[in-house]
């Protein structure tokens, strides 16, 4: 059974499939030297999360001012948590490290 928040992960990821190789590169990089690559990471991380949040906003911006947004909230959490199987430091993007 396949529910909607891995068939928008699975779409978004075929659409943008370039970016995210590229940046799947970058994110194993960063996790061997984080301080290395802390600024790359923060920039390209920043055009990924643009199209995560497009996505996101398909999934679940129409329930966000309804009796839904609960829903809506633990549907977004599922669909970033799908993503951070293949980013895990997804979180990272846009940290400063001192």
């Amino acid at each position: 059974m396949s529910t909607k928040y891995r068939e928008t992960f699975t779409e978004m990821v075929t659409k943008y499939e370039k970016e995210f190789d590229t940046f799947q590169e970058l994110h194993d990089k960063y996790e061997k030297e984080p301080k290395k690559f802390q600024a790359e990471f923060n920039s390209e991380g920043a055009k990924i999360m643009e199209i995560v949040r497009e996505y996101e906003d398909r999934l679940c911006g129409h329930m966000e001012n309804t009796k839904n947004a609960t829903y809506s909230a633990n549907l977004a959490e599922k669909f970033r948590g799908e993503i951070k199987r293949y980013l895990p430091k997804l979180d990272m993007i846009g940290v400063v490290l001192g």
